[in-house]
């Protein structure tokens, strides 16, 4: 391990992967190594602390998180959401940052917080919010409908003020400065298994006292974790970046389904039936293509191909399986 060349100077993250190559040292040891290689600190303004009440707030963010692969840039999303009062925090890697896959992220981070908080504060971000009209917020349709459904009062930061939601900017700086620099993974499914191992230490004593609202029901979350896909001449569909393949029976090619994700599992349907269930994969098998049309192919689902996402870090980057710990 390198950290000039990792970018890693958290010395609790470096000294667990330095025991697991087998170094017999302590802590001081390290960090007194690392100490001069610190990059020069630069002093901010005071900040004044801002704390919320039992279950009534949970913050949210996104980041992006560049690896480099085969000499090539690439990038995955970062999803980091911490309950205000109990710091209670959930991290996700995905593909893509768009309000569909925003909305099963939250989904997920709800699920494993064992309940819905008050308000939720977020950036300014298009998939959330998208003006200011005589002093009433627009919130993007989507969004808006699902935190309607959830009883969750959606809340956004005031324009350059990102203060306002620094438990999740301290949440993001320890899944950057702590976690990411020198991690090695070999697909998304790999790297957040990683995340998820990072750290035990989870505050349940206050999480506890949080009082979250109950979860919905499964019709709700079904309701916002679908997405429209048009099946191919071929008939596979595309779905992160994966193709898959559909059943000969019914015939669906040239035509539009419903892609609904739950867990590890993609549930398609047409015209309200469902028409085939098949495991989401997070990286390529090979690519594979159907040698004919939808009509004439084989009745189970077939993976076909996707772009690999193996690889690791790259310097300077910035932003499931949950990531739970104190903030």
């Amino acid at each position: 391990m390198d950290a000039k060349r990792d970018h890693l100077y958290n010395c609790e993250t470096m000294l667990e992967r330095l025991r697991e190559q087998g170094y017999k040292g302590n802590g001081t040891i390290l960090r007194a190594f690392v100490h001069p290689l610190r990059p020069r600190n630069v002093g901010h303004p005071p900040v004044m602390r801002y704390e919320t009440k039992a279950g009534e707030q949970m913050q949210y963010d996104w980041g992006e998180f560049h690896y480099e692969q085969k000499g090539h840039d690439h990038k995955l999303y970062g999803f980091t959401a911490i309950l205000g009062y109990s710091r209670m925090r959930f991290v996700t890697f995905v593909k893509r940052c768009d309000t569909p896959t925003m909305l099963r992220c939250m989904m997920a981070a709800f699920e494993y917080f064992g309940g819905v908080p008050k308000a939720a504060l977020t950036d300014r971000m298009k998939s959330v919010f998208l003006e200011m009209r005589d002093e009433v917020p627009k919130w993007n349709p989507l969004f808006a409908d699902f935190m309607a459904s959830l009883g969750v009062a959606p809340r956004v930061c005031k324009p350059f003020k990102p203060q306002t939601k620094g438990k999740v900017e301290r949440t993001v700086g320890v899944i950057k400065y702590g976690f990411w620099p020198g991690v090695r993974f070999s697909d998304i499914d790999d790297l957040n298994g990683k995340v998820h191992r990072t750290t035990r230490r989870v505050p349940l004593d206050l999480w506890v006292e949080e009082g979250l609202s109950a979860l919905p029901t499964d019709y709700a979350w079904e309701r916002f974790g679908t997405e429209e896909r048009w099946v191919s001449l071929d008939g596979f569909i595309s779905y992160d970046v994966v193709f898959y393949g559909l059943p000969a029976h019914p015939p669906v090619a040239v035509s539009m389904v419903v892609v609904r994700e739950r867990g590890r599992d993609l549930r398609i349907f047409h015209q309200g039936s469902l028409i085939a269930t098949v495991q989401k994969h997070p990286r390529s098998r090979g690519a594979r293509h159907a040698s004919r049309p939808i009509s004439r192919c084989g009745s189970s689902p077939i993976l076909a191909a996707e772009r690999t996402t193996t690889g690791a870090p790259g310097a300077g980057s910035c932003c499931g399986h949950p990531l739970a710990g104190g903030v």
